[in-house]
């Protein structure tokens, strides 16, 4: 088996929302890759032993007082270094040249045209000439930098890409790990792999071998518990552990009644029964309801659930009395945003609804098999150790689950009316073909009445507003446009079968400046 992490980019981050995506883009092309602060040191650099280092954008200007800078000596090490956007123009001011304000900004689409000579990173990059490319940046680079070659222009600015190939520097004004940029995916693949030289042993059936085989030298013979939701990312921390280490793992399912409607029979079917995983499911429905009662403020509705499900959680966990390790499903995303929040040097663009944690006086060890992982590599994995496509791949579920689609107060009245109202909504989606097209789709419950007709008599009964929406990166988001068809029909269906709702609307805002959830 080869060593996953022997081969390894690394990538410092200036502050753009685009750098997971760069980070993510790495993975693709089957080579492991690790986010840092702009101002890692060089030591910990060397340390790292990175075959590629890539400078994300930022969105500071590099001339600005107090403006990010990198460890003098980066460019010495020998390394090869791709800057994107700041990361760019950090690298040519490093080398003489000059970056100024430009006089008109570029933000979105442009068309970008090749200079001279194309070196082996922009090899197949352009197509007669030209590619199209996405721009965010008010700044450009005005002077090139010493030893260096102008690649590329555009309209606006003059110096878009340029190389020094003896020495393996490379920038891009533009952003290749989004999708707007046609070609980018490649380029990042020929930096990877042409100009880095590596070769590729971060493939799903490598990281589960890898991940299998640390689970079993870290917790040895030990017992292992795992807080069980339903969710991607605890399924496959629970099938991975399982695979792993077997009946040596124990695993609690709160059934907190705020979950879809039949989650929790779901749930058991598919580790208890299917997969033979230890499962101990624990009905608190109504303990979650009282707690619930009189409160309408979304933040104190979310620390009520959180706070329950840790005393619950621990509880339960007590009566496994030999256990050693507390697994989590923790993903690479909440590893960066934690280190954000400590260091304040990231720019979040979104915050979770499903952060939580466990108090620092439990004594058990932790095990996060996950903590390297993005989401779409986790629901790769998920695939690869047999779990149902359908639970790897269903659109996002948040922690308090039905408590934040509940508009105020939480009861089980509106959780059950709500319940079937969402799993109409989402039959009908599968039905029609739009599911996949999606990137998340929910009903929510509004606390309000409407006045209806049905059949000779008045109705004064509830409304459920229905939410779709299409994004690459949850932090912008645009509604998805539905067709009427398709509306009627999930609106008919869910008026005649769900007692107490006479009315459905269909939320038509985009995130900024709504939020994707309601609450």
């Amino acid at each position: 088996m080869s060593d996953i992490h022997s081969e390894k980019i690394l990538i410092l981050d200036f502050g753009s929302q685009y750098t997971q995506l760069i980070a993510r883009r790495v993975r693709e092309c089957h080579v492991y890759s690790e986010l840092h602060p702009f101002d890692m040191g060089l030591d910990e650099i060397k340390a790292f032993k990175p075959q590629g280092i890539i400078l994300s954008g930022g969105p500071k200007s590099v001339y600005e007082e107090g403006a990010p800078e990198i460890a003098e000596e980066l460019f010495e090490l020998g390394i090869p270094v791709l800057g994107i956007c700041y990361g760019m123009q950090l690298m040519s001011c490093h080398f003489g040249g000059r970056v100024v304000a430009s006089g008109k900004r570029e933000y979105g689409h442009a068309e970008l045209l090749a200079q001279g000579q194309p070196g082996p990173l922009f090899d197949g990059f352009f197509t007669d000439g030209k590619t199209s490319v996405w721009m965010s940046h008010g700044d450009h680079v005005e002077t090139l930098p010493q030893g260096f070659d102008v690649v590329a222009a555009t309209a606006n600015a003059p110096v878009c890409a340029i190389q020094n190939v003896e020495r393996k520097l490379y920038g891009v004004q533009f952003h290749p790990e989004v999708n707007h940029t046609q070609n980018g995916e490649k380029l990042l693949d020929t930096f990877v792999h042409e100009i880095c030289g590596c070769q590729g042993h971060w493939t799903p059936e490598q990281i589960v071998a890898d991940a299998v085989e640390r689970i079993k030298q870290q917790v040895g013979t030990d017992q292992v518990i795992l807080g069980l939701s339903g969710g991607v990312d605890s399924s496959v921390a629970a099938a991975l552990i399982h695979r792993a280490i077997g009946d040596q793992l124990h695993c609690v399912f709160v059934d907190n009644g705020l979950l879809r409607l039949n989650e929790g029979d779901q749930v058991m079917a598919t580790f208890a029964e299917n997969m033979g995983v230890k499962v101990l499911r624990v009905d608190a429905q109504q303990r979650f309801y009282t707690a619930l009662a009189g409160e309408t403020d979304p933040e104190k509705k979310r620390k009520i659930i959180g706070n329950l499900f840790v005393d619950i959680f621990e509880e339960e966990s007590k009566k496994i009395t030999d256990a050693k390790w507390l697994a989590q499903g923790t993903i690479y995303p909440d590893v960066i945003e934690s280190a954000g929040a400590k260091t304040g040097k990231a720019h979040n663009i979104k915050s979770h609804h499903n952060v939580g944690g466990l108090p620092d006086y439990m004594t058990l060890k932790l095990l996060e098999p996950l903590r390297e992982l993005f989401k779409d590599e986790v629901r790769v994995i998920g695939e690869e150790l047999g779990l149902p496509h359908a639970m790897v791949w269903r659109h996002p579920f948040p922690g308090p689950g039905l408590g934040v689609r509940i508009l105020g107060e939480v009861k089980e009245e509106y959780c059950e009316i709500l319940r079937r109202a969402d799993a109409i909504y989402i039959e009908e989606l599968y039905k029609s073909g739009h599911y996949h097209k999606i990137s998340q789709a929910f009903a929510v419950f509004l606390p309000v009445k409407s006045v209806g007709v049905m059949g000779d008599g008045r109705t004064y009964e509830y409304v459920v507003a229905l939410r779709a929406v299409e994004t690459k990166d949850f932090m912008t988001a645009g509604w998805y446009p539905m067709p009427y068809e398709d509306l009627a029909r999930i609106s008919n269906r869910i008026i005649n079968e769900v007692k107490g709702i006479n009315r459905v609307t269909y939320d038509i805002s985009s995130k900024p400046p709504a939020t994707i959830e309601w609450e």
